[in-house]
């Protein structure tokens, strides 16, 4: 594990956004696909004990996920993700929102706008999380966002330690 990685998180009120930079000892291809397929997505985004679970996920322009953070007793917390635009390996953003589990959002949601780059063999992702609403990032943050985000980032990293010597 590479102690050295950059991993920023900061919290703008005025702007109601969250600002995420973080690198991965991994190629691009692979960070890429641990965000974008349902099967390594369901691997590490939900924080231990907590696991995900995707429902369905269309990983394209107007397409989206439905999935859940299933708590260890079995209470799941469902939300959509729609996608807004993608470029492959690049960029993708989207529109971010918890549901109940017939798919009715619970707005207001928050805009996600992931772009990825890789410098020798260091994947850098750059998250901005744009929220609605001053209440909606402050109930984000009060609910453990920062901490829950970085037990899955820290899950994100051996997933891909694991992939990375297959």
């Amino acid at each position: 594990m590479n102690n050295n990685l950059l991993f920023d998180f900061a919290v703008d009120k005025e702007t109601k956004t969250v600002i995420i930079n973080r690198e991965f000892d991994a190629e691009l291809p692979l960070v890429w696909d641990a965000f974008t397929k349902p099967e390594l997505l369901d691997q590490w985004v939900a924080p231990k004990p907590w696991s995900s679970k995707t429902k369905y996920m269309n990983f394209e322009v107007g397409g989206k996920r439905f999935y859940a953070m299933v708590s260890p007793e079995g209470f799941e917390r469902w939300a959509i993700q729609k996608y807004k635009s993608i470029t492959p390996k690049t960029n993708f953003k989207m529109f971010n929102t918890f549901a109940d589990e017939n798919e009715n959002p619970e707005l207001p949601g928050s805009d996600w706008d992931y772009t990825f780059s890789e410098q020798n063999g260091i994947t850098k992702v750059a998250i901005t999380i744009y929220n609605e609403s001053l209440e909606r990032l402050e109930k984000m943050i009060e609910m453990g966002f920062k901490e829950g985000f970085t037990m899955s980032i820290d899950n994100l990293e051996n997933l891909l330690a694991t992939l990375s010597k297959k």
